[in-house]
């Protein structure tokens, strides 16, 4: 995919798991929901695993050690080995070692996952500012991390050593509800210093380029639920997107969503790695998909025809995207959206 406006999103003869030859799935919202299996996830997962797909799932979430996430997957009936994670944690970690000397300390806030990659890279995890730290790293902790460890950070970003972060998605999904995730911690430490992390994770390169290196991907397909980290890291490591529409993303920010954040490919869930992608057409002054046809009218997107829902999401993409170019869609589109019940 060239980092080109976006005016539609593209078909595919091939079924995508035979297209690419590695998928680059999220988590949360993609593969499970509150630590519970999407529905179709599993075998939809079986299935392309079976037809030769790999199958890597790259997290922001750098709490937890690939070997955990690697054994929850499991449990859920996917298997999974630790090998197959990728996580913020990592590419943060590699980050820091490509500045600070072989054996360095490093400043720890956040969880266990941070402190294993360190490790990894062939650092020392410390956790007091008065340790004479090279860097400090911040990266989600859990809800019960202690308030403390914010101004341990802002002690020794003050004096000046180099500042990291993990990732910086405001919030998290739980159990309960939206949380506040690592970007609103490395808030409260920017507040305190005034200082701005390097950041590695989705959608910045630094994520990618582990991602890539670790899977050995030829033909990687970033799959995801979220446009601002996995659609835009997409974008920016010039890869190919596959929105699914089982997490956060819905009809309306997906047609308003700007070159960055516009998918190559959208389905309602991850059965639409197991087939191929329709193609949108321009028809006269609209866009055809299936049964659909979409138009951007003065102050509207109007919407006809019938049949499958995701075909006309698709037509009107290819309108709403078309219209705005390279800004926003800011034509109504509600009661197109209601016609598809999406």
């Amino acid at each position: 995919m060239s980092q080109s406006v976006r005016t539609r999103p593209e078909g595919s003869g091939q079924a995508l798991s035979e297209a690419y030859d590695t998928a680059l799935l999220d988590l949360d919202g993609v593969v499970y929901a509150g630590g519970h299996a999407i529905v179709h996830a599993v075998e939809s997962l079986a299935t392309a695993r079976a037809g030769g797909m790999h199958l890597a799932y790259v997290t922001n979430n750098a709490l937890r050690t690939p070997d955990t996430v690697a054994a929850h997957l499991t449990e859920l009936g996917i298997p999974t080995g630790a090998g197959d994670v990728i996580t913020s944690a990592q590419a943060v970690a590699r980050l820091i070692s490509e500045q600070v000397p072989a054996g360095a300390r490093v400043l720890v806030i956040g969880g266990e996952g941070l402190r294993v990659a360190l490790r990894e890279r062939g650092l020392e995890p410390v956790e007091s500012a008065d340790d004479d730290p090279a860097a400090v790293v911040q990266g989600y902790g859990g809800p019960e991390l202690p308030w403390g460890r914010f101004a341990e950070a802002s002690y020794a970003v003050a004096r000046g050593v180099p500042w990291f972060a993990s990732n910086t998605d405001l919030t998290i999904p739980s159990g309960r509800g939206i949380a506040p995730g690592n970007g609103a911690a490395v808030a409260v430490v920017r507040i305190a210093t005034g200082a701005e992390p390097q950041v590695a994770g989705k959608p910045l390169p630094p994520m990618h380029r582990e991602t890539i290196l670790r899977t050995g991907a030829e033909r990687p397909l970033v799959v995801g639920d979220r446009l601002d980290t996995d659609i835009e890291g997409a974008f920016n490591g010039g890869v190919d997107s596959l929105l699914v529409l089982t997490g956060v993303t819905d009809g309306a920010q997906l047609l308003a969503a700007p070159p960055q954040h516009r998918p190559t490919y959208v389905d309602a869930d991850l059965r639409g790695l197991l087939t191929g992608q329709p193609e949108v057409v321009a028809d006269g002054g609209g866009f055809r998909c299936g049964g659909w046809t979409a138009t951007a009218g003065v102050e509207r997107l109007e919407l006809d025809g019938d049949g499958a829902g995701l075909d006309g999401l698709r037509a009107l993409c290819a309108a709403a995207w078309t219209a705005a170019g390279e800004g926003v869609c800011e034509l109504e589109a509600g009661k197109a959206l209601a016609r598809l019940g999406l």
